[in-house]
């Protein structure tokens, strides 16, 4: 008699497997979803399958500047900001492989792409000097606008104090960072 319960409560499954994967094909049947002709976000590419042509310097959005909340950024708020915000595609220790995203240590000061054996974006390629408190400022609060064309898909923190937390954590593991600039020297002139 225990067999014919197994039975019966597999044949149950079986018909709403059956039933469930007979609907979903139904539902594709009567209702004709249209795809996009082409992806709702590019990456790195223009129109024409183009490599976006790196910019010369910070651009985009008016970006506040941070040298005068250097002297007093948080280290380990900015720690915890990019443990949260960055530690998914970089890695942060000295000689930590790199991610999705290179690793970080001792970003401060390089040049752009300065990491060997990593393949960074013609945007960043292109980009000459080295990682500044200014590049640095730009950069985080919208890598897009920064460099068009970068594969980082990170939109940005558009907060400043977290700004200038997280570029002071990258200071405090940059062993070649330069002094911090005075606040006078980014102030906006008028």
């Amino acid at each position: 008699m225990q067999s014919l319960e197994l039975n019966k409560a597999f044949a149950a499954l079986l018909t709403a497997g059956i039933t469930f994967m007979v609907a979903g094909q139904l539902g594709k049947v009567l209702v004709h979803g249209e795809r996009p002709h082409e992806a709702a976000i590019k990456l790195g590419e223009e129109a024409g399958g183009a490599t976006a042509a790196p910019a010369a310097g910070p651009t985009g959005p008016t970006v506040e500047p941070i040298a005068g909340l250097l002297a007093n950024a948080d280290v380990a708020a900015g720690q915890s900001v990019a443990q949260k915000q960055c530690g998914s595609c970089h890695t942060f220790n000295d000689g930590g492989k790199s991610g999705v995203g290179p690793n970080l240590y001792g970003v401060v000061g390089a040049p752009h792409g300065h990491l060997e054996g990593f393949n960074y974006s013609a945007a960043l390629k292109g980009k000459e000097g080295p990682w500044n408190y200014d590049e640095l400022n730009h950069w985080l609060a919208k890598p897009s606008a920064y460099a068009p064309g970068t594969r980082m898909a990170f939109a940005g923190l558009s907060n400043t104090k977290q700004r200038a937390d997280v570029i002071a954590y990258l200071r405090s593991i940059s062993p070649k960072a330069p002094p911090l600039p005075a606040a006078e020297e980014a102030a906006p002139a008028k």
